[in-house]
């Protein structure tokens, strides 16, 4: 199974973007989205923005995952 998260790119430089990553700042390769923009979210698998996606999709996707984690925490 292959997960991919939403992230929101903080600055670019080349190739790479800088990602925020739930408070976490992380470098990442945008040589497949060359598209991106400071600002926008893309999601991130394996080190690589592979797609770009808008702030409402990645809101949401991010609310489920904490709502996953939520209930992982409650399970005894």
């Amino acid at each position: 199974m292959c997960l991919a998260v939403p992230v929101e790119v903080v600055s670019i430089e080349g190739s790479e973007a800088e990602v925020d990553i739930g408070g976490v700042g992380r470098k990442v390769s945008i040589i497949l989205t060359p598209e991106v923009k400071v600002g926008n979210y893309v999601l991130l698998h394996t080190g690589y923005a592979i797609s770009v996606i808008d702030q409402g999709e990645a809101m949401e996707t991010l609310e489920i995952l904490k709502e996953m984690i939520a209930l992982g925490d409650e399970t005894p």
